[in-house]
């Protein structure tokens, strides 16, 4: 049996340890996001390694293949080994070299520079998706916040309202299906508050996982934000930024030029190439004593393709057919592009005018009517169920402006990523 003393010390150890949890929590505004996520994330670090390992490979492909070194025993005869026993004997040391046709060189090391090229285009691309993924997420809890705000404040009006109902149902004014009313959107509040809390830890453990955090790291989201949204650029004009700033149609453009490349070299590969060698032997002198000059051999030779029409003639048909899907692999990437970008542009529109019509008309107009719902309620001019309703709807429009302004800024985000360019304002 647990005794009560030992009960209330847990609980004020729990309590404790929570307060000094949530002291500790550091408190991360949208800019501090996103220089941490630059910084930390392993996403962007290992296709930048990639970038990296991309970039040493075409002074590599480029270079001449290493010679060769030889040294080699010639027409040695196996009764004696003796290396004065015979004229054609020799010890012989020699050097070789093979040497591509020519261009084929300068082919591989343009292929492989383009390649890296588009995978520093990637490491760009990645960024901003980043970016994107921290700003959408930043702004989610942003408005898990606010929601959880605004529900507890609407938790404490309702008991009010209970209390207000129980006063006047004990004088004999108001009615117990009042009070039971209250308790019961009282009861709805609640269950909202469970899943908005649940979702704000999932929010939370995604966006400690783009800043390379542990999941449970514990942090709070700035209160204060700019709630003025900008005017756009014409969607045009975004269009034409697209074309010229998007990391991924560059990485494509690059891959194009490198799978014409790859056929350029394909159609060199009908011509030989040579392999050059240079050999010394040197031979001792004779049993009798006479001298013997040494030899020099000189070496060339080439591979034939004879058989072209199964082989050389089928890899330009794979390059041609590799190069023509990059091209469509391009041109379906700028159709995406241009509806992400018609999408993003129509959501920020939309959810812009909502943020205003919440703003400036509908919320102000709401408040004075649950005021004005209170003083006639208190009256006994309006009844307890409308009164409920509208606070009811009060807290329905405040949570629909906040998520209005965070999906507004989310479709801000997904257009700037779209767009690959920070500056899409006017």
């Amino acid at each position: 049996m647990i005794s009560p003393y030992k009960t209330t010390l847990f609980s004020m150890l729990l309590i404790f340890s929570c307060i000094v949890r949530a002291e500790q929590a550091t408190l991360i505004t949208l800019q501090s996001a996103i220089d941490i996520a630059v910084q930390n994330n392993p996403s962007v670090a290992q296709i930048q390694a990639r970038s990296e390992a991309l970039a040493a490979i075409p002074s590599q492909v480029g270079s001449l293949p290493d010679p060769v070194i030889s040294f080699n025993a010639l027409n040695l005869p196996v009764d004696t080994f003796d290396t004065r026993q015979e004229n054609m004997t020799q010890m012989q040391g020699g050097i070789s070299q093979a040497i591509p046709f020519f261009g084929k060189l300068a082919l591989r090391e343009q292929a492989a520079s383009y390649q890296a090229e588009a995978a520093t285009y990637d490491v760009t691309e990645a960024r901003f998706r980043l970016l994107r993924d921290v700003k959408k997420t930043w702004w989610a809890l942003f408005y898990l916040d606010r929601s959880l705000e605004i529900i507890i404040a609407n938790q404490n009006l309702l008991r009010q309202f209970v209390k207000i109902a129980q006063t006047k149902y004990e004088v004999g004014e108001g009615l117990q299906q009042d009070v039971l009313l209250a308790q019961l959107e009282l009861s709805k509040l609640l269950d909202t508050e469970i899943r908005l809390t649940g979702a704000k830890e999932k929010a939370k453990a995604q966006l400690n996982a783009l800043l390379d955090q542990p999941a449970d790291r514990p942090f709070k989201i700035s209160k204060q934000t700019q709630q003025e949204l900008p005017t756009l650029q014409a969607e045009s004009l975004l269009f034409e930024q697209a074309k010229h700033y998007r990391a991924l149609l560059a990485s494509r453009r690059e891959s194009i030029h490198a799978a014409q490349s790859r056929l350029d070299l394909a159609k060199k590969d009908f011509f030989p190439d040579f392999k050059v060698g240079a050999f010394y032997g040197g031979r001792d002198d004779t049993l009798a004593g006479r001298e013997r000059a040494d030899f020099l051999s000189l070496k060339l030779s080439m591979n034939v393709p004879i058989f072209a029409a199964t082989k050389q003639k089928k890899a330009v048909d794979q390059r041609s057919s590799e190069l023509m899907q990059q091209r469509y692999v391009l041109q379906d990437q700028w159709n995406k592009v241009r509806a992400e970008i018609s999408t993003a542009y129509s959501d920020f529109h939309q959810t812009k005018n909502q943020v205003v019509l919440f703003k400036s008309g509908i919320i102000p107009q709401a408040r004075q009517t649950v005021a004005s719902m209170l003083v006639g309620y208190q009256v006994n001019k309006v009844d307890f169920l409308n009164l409920v309703r509208s606070q009811i709807t009060l807290y329905n429009y405040e949570t629909q402006y906040w998520k209005a302004l965070t999906q507004a800024n989310q479709a801000l985000a997904q257009l700037t990523a779209v767009v690959g360019k920070e500056e899409i304002y006017e």
